[in-house]
């Protein structure tokens, strides 16, 4: 343990003399919360540090734009889709921490400026879990945005008018699970969907004691729990352009680590699929698993580098075909850890286990690791749109951010 010390150790040494790529150091309110020491009693057998360069563009604000902030009350958990204008953007999150009533709101310029909250089905005052949207297409070509509501069961509203209507929630069958659904992917056979979640024995099925039952806090609205158990991820399948879905088919689990939060992405050239998982019980690094077809078979889960350690992984392609994927920073060892960071590289150096190129962080966030849940979009010229929510002022409730940037403009940080 002593020779693992001095290399993690001897690995920030490095970082610490690439000042001039914009090294994040630890702001003065996570000096509260935030050390380098490596935390005692973890399991991981790789490093708990990185050793690939921090760009860091959390003090520029001419890139950031409130999206929503309520004196006194928490927004979290946002989750966006762009239309096919590719200026369009919609944007749920919740009224609490996951748990609220759905907030709903659109930008019609690139999350440039915000309409006002929109209206909401009634149903949606009840929701009980991050609300999530997704694009869908059926086999006829009929466009539909789902929003997916968790716990027990799982509900789903649906627009078919790009968010100008939406149906009340409603159940998608007799099953649960928990930020339902983290990612929706689109298979090779047109109109077919599978969707990634995860659950902890609690909602997959629900429960009978009323001890465990869970109510919301805008709404009469409850429903059965069960005791947790042991953490599973799960598929679902749709056939029909996301109108329904299959049983649940559990695809990953560990005994001794708890993956969650599935972020799924293809491979460059569309064959393979990879999930990046958070792994809940912090002893681990983050996991992935892969699929060669289509889902139907997965790997056994592997421990990713510490440099894609984190919380809620969310993937887009630049036009260079380098990937960026936007999480909640959890590395053991990070100058950044608890803030809203963002990781480039190539989807092999996912698959050959490699750090990457470099790191990002995107905002600073104030308390602890409450931050994040990334929503990203891809504009025509390169732009990538990034959202969120976190503790951005020191002592107020969380509030929802977008920050936008270019692949080149990092670079030539990265360069300087």
């Amino acid at each position: 343990m002593k020779t693992f010390a001095i290399v993690v150790t001897l690995a920030f040494t490095a970082l610490c003399v690439l000042t001039d790529v914009g090294l994040a150091q630890p702001s003065p309110s996570q000096k509260k919360d935030t050390t380098l020491a490596v935390p005692k009693n973890l399991k991981t057998k790789l490093s708990p540090s990185y050793t690939i360069p921090t760009v860091d563009i959390s003090s520029e604000t001419r890139r950031q734009v409130i999206v929503d902030r309520e004196a006194g009350q928490y927004l979290g958990h946002p989750t966006t889709v762009l239309l096919e204008d590719h200026k369009t953007i919609l944007i749920v999150y919740p009224k609490g921490h996951g748990r609220g009533a759905v907030v709903y709101k659109r930008s019609t310029d690139g999350e440039l400026t915000w309409s006002d909250r929109l209206p909401t089905p009634k149903s949606w005052e009840t929701s009980l879990e991050v609300p999530t949207l997704h694009r869908v297409v059926d086999a006829s070509g009929k466009r539909r945005i789902i929003m997916f509501s968790g716990l027990y069961p799982i509900r789903l509203a649906i627009t078919e008018d790009d968010g100008v209507t939406w149906s009340e929630l409603k159940p998608i069958g007799d099953f649960g699970g928990v930020v339902t659904m983290s990612t929706v992917l689109a298979l090779q056979k047109p109109g077919h969907y599978l969707a990634f979640f995860h659950d902890d024995g609690r909602f997959i099925r629900g429960g009978d004691e009323s001890r465990f039952t869970v109510k919301g806090p805008h709404s009469d609205h409850t429903l059965p729990a069960a005791k947790p158990w042991r953490f599973w991820v799960y598929t679902t399948l749709s056939k029909d352009g996301g109108l329904t879905w299959s049983v649940p088919a559990p695809i990953a689990s560990l005994p001794d680590a708890n993956l969650c939060e599935p972020g799924a992405l293809r491979s460059s050239d569309g064959k393979q699929i990879a999930v990046l998982l958070r792994e809940n019980s912090r002893k681990y690094n983050s996991f992935v698993i892969f699929s060669n077809d289509e889902g139907l078979t997965w790997t056994e889960p592997r421990e990713l580098p510490a440099s894609l350690t984190g919380d809620r992984h969310t993937a887009k392609y630049a036009p260079d075909g380098r990937l960026f994927i936007s999480f909640r920073d959890t590395t053991h060892v990070s100058a950044t850890k608890g803030d809203w960071v963002g990781w480039v590289g190539t989807y092999d150096d996912i698959a050959k286990g490699r750090e990457g190129q470099y790191r990002l962080r995107i905002m600073d966030n104030t308390k602890g690791a409450d931050c994040c849940y990334p929503g990203i979009e891809l504009l025509p010229d390169g732009t990538f749109v990034t959202t969120t929510y976190g503790h951005w002022t020191e002592g107020e409730m969380p509030y929802i951010v977008s920050v936008r940037f270019k692949l080149d403009e990092l670079d030539r940080k990265l360069a300087k």
